[in-house]
């Protein structure tokens, strides 16, 4: 009797299969479910790269490469359902390529998911080179202007110099010619450094490049000027301070694009009659005593009008008890132009993209200003240095 009906169990066991099963073959008309690891769209990829394909069914994988089709008739058996392949690239021309991947499940109906990716072979060994260095003497207060060239685009590269880090971009969009800002800054010590300049393609490899630099010392100026203290408190107690607009500036810094949005040289932002402080000069005022003027002080015409010395987003439009009416402008690369002081602004508003020439308001006196003049700074990573090295065309 329990003979039987074990006989009995493993009977209906096997009918409930062999139903399940038929059940499956012709009756399932459900799209595989698939997953590639391995291959990511638009990547570059170098040498035999190992690719796998999961699937929630058992079936047949056919693989097109370049519209050719490669040995197939893959079956992914078992529990696990993988199947493992190799993209030959080494046997590809360096480039922009396609792979169809196309599962075939083993049912009746044979329903098929297919899926496409393009990637990029890239097999061409890394090499670069410095471009453009006849200098290695740079002066306290400048900026270190670094490019080299690459045989093939790049995924990154970035600079290590003066316990710092900064990055490098094309000098234009599509060039192999990558350039690096490193400002000076006006306290820097005289001395040797070392640029150190590391370069990552898109398939890891990893090149590097060194460069010494010397700073010199820059015999800054000496100014003494008087300021209306009583100016200085009205503009005090009416606006934000001079350490709300640094707050300000250093998360504008932050948010800078890792992009040029500039090409060629600066221009100065108002016509130049005369320099009544040039960068660097040593101050001394009642209000703030000895400090480094680390701008230029222009002087022109009253109710002259000031615009952008290059393109660039507006980023700050607004009153600061020191700066008065100010504009601040962003190049990208963490590049930055201040201009303070103005009587009155142009049309314009914060988010606006300005090309160089644009009008940005007019030179005036608000603010710690003694009289009508244009205070013109400019920042690299939020260090003042010298605007006028950047409107030289050899810069």
């Amino acid at each position: 009797m329990k003979l039987s009906r074990l006989v009995w169990l493993i009977t209906s066991c096997c009918a409930l299969l062999v139903g399940w099963y038929i059940w499956g073959y012709f009756f399932d008309t459900s799209v595989p479910q698939i997953d590639v690891v391995g291959l990511v769209e638009g990547n570059y990829y170098s040498g035999d790269v190992p690719c796998l394909l999961k699937a929630n069914k058992n079936g047949i994988l056919s693989i097109v490469l370049d519209g050719k089709l490669l040995p197939s008739g893959y079956i992914t058996k078992g529990k696990s359902r993988e199947y493992s392949f190799i993209l030959p690239t080494t046997s590809l021309a360096n480039g922009n390529h396609t792979v169809e991947l196309t599962f075939t499940d083993n049912t009746f109906h044979h329903t098929s998911k297919k899926v496409a990716c393009n990637f990029i072979s890239d097999n061409i060994p890394l090499h670069a080179s410095l471009v453009g260095v006849d200098s290695s003497k740079i002066s306290q207060g400048h900026t270190l202007h670094i490019q080299f060239q690459t045989n093939k685009p790049i995924k990154i590269a970035k600079v290590q110099a003066l316990c710092h880090e900064y990055p490098c971009v094309p000098e234009s969009v599509g060039s192999s010619l990558y350039e690096c800002f490193i400002p000076i800054a006006c306290e820097e010590q005289p001395n040797a450094y070392i640029a150190s300049i590391e370069i990552n393609d898109h398939v890891n490899n990893t090149l590097h490049l060194d460069y010494t630099f010397h700073v010199v010392e820059y015999p800054f100026k000496r100014q003494t000027i008087r300021i209306d203290q009583e100016k200085v408190k009205s503009e005090q107690d009416a606006w934000p301070s001079e350490k709300e607009f640094e707050a300000l500036l250093a998360h504008l810094v932050c948010k800078s694009p890792s992009e040029k949005k500039w090409r060629g040289a600066f221009c100065a932002p108002t016509e130049i009659q005369r320099i009544s402080c040039e960068f660097g000069t040593l101050r001394t005022t009642q209000h703030k005593g000895r400090y480094a003027h680390k701008a230029l002080d222009i002087i022109n015409l009253p109710h002259s009008v000031v615009w952008a010395p290059q393109d660039g987003v507006v980023v700050v439009k607004d009153r600061f008890a020191a700066s008065g009416n100010t504009v601040v402008l962003d190049h990208g690369c963490g590049v930055f132009s201040l201009l303070f002081h103005l009587e009155d602004f142009a049309d314009i508003h914060v988010g606006d993209m300005v090309a160089q020439g644009n009008p940005l308001g007019i030179i005036g006196k608000t603010g710690y200003a003694t009289g009508v003049h244009l205070h013109w700074e400019h920042r690299v990573d939020n260090i003042p240095v010298d605007p006028m090295e950047w409107t030289k065309a050899s810069f």
